[in-house]
């Protein structure tokens, strides 16, 4: 029995021994071994990193209007194992529904949706999933929505008779998103990114790199609790912002673009439409519109294939007639043009085939200036192969920028496409058709070259890269010339001839574009396609385009307006009526808005067209502010009250007419409502709209008659009448200026404005 109790503790003891001995071995081997190894370990799992996401730049119009701003939003998240303790999974599926649907017929499919992840399972199906987000209709959605949620939340705890901290299952995650304030405003230009944040098209994929900044990291040392440990290492940088991008866009003109393209769509029914507005000085890009269009904050509701197309960079078309320009040019600078010459038209043969004018007969034997008023396909092939030769056909053709892209700083430009190799291919060429496919953004330098003297300049729509803290400019682009096409004197005339295809109203076919008040030059276009499967040009189907500018001696605004098989049933003479009006509506609504003169009025107000730079008024006194702008001839509005100045528009730099006003504000402007605008011009009263930061709908033209404000006094309807109309400086006013607030008087510009400009969030 003695010796079984000694083995026992001896088998004990033994395997005590060697455990302690086994213990020390590995504790030898973690301290000492694997000291170092272990010790990055533990500290990498100590360190909480945490990145620090740097806010996308935003992207302005020239005025520095809002295009494209980085916004806070929010996701909803559900809890599907609270929800359905809590007994209210319907409840929470209907109030969702209701809230974040897009429209009644969405409503049932979102229901769906919505249900399945208010009842989510984890994978193995053991239980239920936590933080299911509800996607694409509940994520980053904005404030309104979200508050929407919050009262979801707030009646449920009530329903269930719980605290106002109590979980329902519901959570609002704040985040971030882009935001593109004027919804479908430019967005062709902007493009969009995802709700990822990635950049995906337009100009926030071309500029993403200037535009995304640089991402920051925060690292500290945590106990095992996630709590941060007192004296800890902390490792800090900071996130670099990205820049802001100011393109060379005109918020307002991009408005008039759209407006205008809007009712010819409505009216005439293209399968698309596109329009380029530019300075033909510059070729700075003033608009580009295009339709069908989308809207870049719901941009998973349309068709990729077909609502994203920028067609005025990215689509072929045969131009038409619109194309005569080159040959007509051409034929002036080599001297070959005679307006007075005559000519027999109506048909030209040339090789083996006989070529048309569109009418098929003709006018009889006309002048060769008729010819081109009434857009002789005849005239323009006798001027580019008899005279004017194929050699220097081609040669023009190449000088006009045909025979490569643009280099527009804009994604997705493709080339045109010019292969002559037949007399009779040259001969279709001098009049747009055949051999020659070219984009719109080609046929825009193109005109602008004859409206700015004969220079080929290289389209842009950037204007600066400015640092988001400081507004400084970190690189400005500025315009290039790419090469002299034509001489001076060949542009004056070849823009004199596009005036007359305008002003001439018996035989012009751009007569519908004509204006009273300002000098325009143009020409339209008709061009046969043909249709996709088919060899030859279809007889009832037509591109249509009308590329003109204004004022003639003076050219500020150049418009290229193209409408891909409007509905003419079948008679391409009404193709003059698709685009005419539209340009003449455009460019009467731009001119008004730059403050262009008219081209009748008497020398005597050149003083109107001066430009003077915008001073800094930040941080001064009102009294100092109205000093400095009486001192370099500027009118000036103060708004608020307070010891310094807090914000003006426009901007300090700016470029404005002398007949502008300038706007400052002593107080933010978001605290005050916006003052009576009954009186003022239009123009005046969409600037003291935008500096408010107040939408601005408007009807009738002339002055503001009467005004009305929306509930929460961020909207406002203002009604136009004319000036000698007598109820128009004497309507009325609704959620306006409060009683006692000094009301504005006109415009001191009154009687030499005519505003017909309407305004949208300018």
């Amino acid at each position: 029995m003695t010796k079984k109790i000694k083995l026992r503790s001896l088998l004990i003891g033994g395997f005590f021994t060697l455990l302690f001995v086994v213990l020390m071995v590995k504790v030898y081997w973690i301290q000492v071994v694997e000291a170092s190894w272990l010790l990055e370990k533990a500290e990498k799992r100590w360190e909480t990193d945490k990145v620090l996401a740097p806010v996308r730049g935003s992207i302005l119009d020239r005025n520095d209007k809002v295009l494209a701003v980085e916004a806070t939003a929010y996701t909803i998240a559900l809890n599907p194992k609270v929800i359905d303790a809590l007994h209210i999974t319907e409840d929470v599926t209907q109030g969702l529904a209701d809230i974040l649907k897009e429209s009644e017929a969405k409503r049932a499919e979102l229901v769906n949706k919505i249900r399945e992840r208010a009842t989510k399972k984890n994978l193995d199906g053991t239980d239920f999933a936590a933080n299911v987000e509800v996607r694409n209709e509940g994520w980053k959605i904005d404030k309104e929505k979200a508050d929407q949620v919050r009262v979801l939340i707030t009646d449920l705890q009530t329903k269930l008779k719980l605290g106002s901290r109590a979980l329902v299952g519901i959570s609002i995650l704040e985040d971030k998103k882009r935001y593109y304030p004027g919804e479908t405003l430019a967005s062709h230009i902007l493009g969009y990114t995802n709700k990822e944040g990635e950049a995906a098209q337009g100009m926030e994929l071309k500029l993403n790199d200037t535009l995304k900044g640089v991402p920051g990291m925060l690292s500290y040392e945590k106990d095992g609790k996630g709590v941060e440990l007192p004296d800890a290492k902390v490792n800090f940088k900071p996130a670099e912002d990205g820049n802001n991008v100011r393109l060379t866009i005109d918020k307002n003109i991009q408005f008039y673009l759209e407006s205008a393209l809007a009712k010819v769509n409505d009216k005439w029914h293209p399968k698309s439409l596109t329009a380029i507005a530019v300075d033909p000085k510059t070729m700075e890009i003033l608009g580009m519109a295009n339709t069908p269009t989308f809207n870049p904050n719901t941009y998973w509701n349309y068709d990729p294939q077909k609502d994203f197309r920028n067609g005025a960079i990215s689509s072929r078309y045969e131009p038409g007639s619109t194309f005569k320009l080159v040959t007509l040019a051409g034929a002036v600078e080599e001297g070959v043009f005679n307006p007075t010459e005559t000519y027999q038209s109506g048909a030209i043969k040339v090789s083996d085939r006989i070529l048309h004018d569109h009418n098929l007969v003709g006018w009889g034997k006309i002048t060769f200036l008729e010819g081109l008023k009434r857009s002789s396909n005849v005239a323009f092939v006798k001027l580019g192969i008899e005279k004017l030769t194929q050699t220097k056909l081609s040669k023009y053709i190449e000088k006009f920028g045909f025979e490569q892209k643009t280099n527009i700083d804009m994604p997705g430009e493709v080339s045109g496409l010019i292969d002559m190799n037949y007399p009779s291919e040259f001969a279709t060429a001098t009049y747009g058709q055949g051999k020659v496919v070219v984009t719109a953004i080609q046929q825009t330098a193109a005109y602008a070259a004859i409206a700015n003297g004969g220079k080929l300049m290289w389209p842009h729509i950037v204007k600066d890269i400015v640092d988001p803290k400081t507004g400084k400019v970190v690189t400005a682009f500025e315009p290039q010339v790419i090469r002299q096409v034509v001489s001076p004197q060949t542009a004056a005339t070849v823009s004199g001839y596009l005036e007359q295809v305008v002003s001439d109203q018996e035989v012009g076919t751009g007569k519908l574009a004509y204006m009273e008040d300002y000098r325009i030059a143009g020409k339209t276009g008709t061009a046969n396609i043909v249709l996709p499967g088919e060899k030859t040009y279809s007889s009832d189907t037509w591109v249509i385009s009308f590329i003109g500018y204004a004022p003639v001696e003076d050219p500020r605004i150049l418009i290229t307006l193209i409408a891909d098989q409007p509905d003419l049933g079948g008679n391409y003479h009404l193709g003059g009526q698709v685009l005419a009006p539209a340009f003449k509506e455009i460019v009467g609504e731009s001119l008004q808005y730059m403050g262009v003169p008219s081209s009748k009025k008497p020398k005597t107000v050149t003083k109107e067209a001066n430009r003077l730079n915008v001073p800094n008024l930040m941080d001064v006194s009102s009294a100092n502010a109205k000093g400095t702008a009486k001192d370099i001839g500027l009118s000036l509005e103060v708004f608020g009250k307070g010891e310094k100045v807090v914000d003006q528009f426009p901007k300090a730099g700016t470029q404005i007419l002398s007949t502008q006003q300038i706007y400052v504000a002593m107080q933010p402007v978001e605290e005050m409502p916006l003052p009576n605008l009954v009186g003022r011009s239009l123009r005046d009263a969409v600037e003291t709209c935008s500096f408010f930061k107040i939408d601005c709908q408007t009807s009738g033209e002339g002055y503001v008659s009467e005004q009305s404000a929306a509930d929460d006094n961020r909207a406002v309807t203002l009604q136009l009448k004319p000036l000698g109309d007598k109820s128009a400086t004497t309507g009325s006013t609704s959620n306006a200026t409060p009683a006692g607030s000094p009301t504005p008087s006109p415009s001191p510009n009154a009687k030499t404005e005519t505003q017909r400009a309407t305004a949208k969030k300018p």
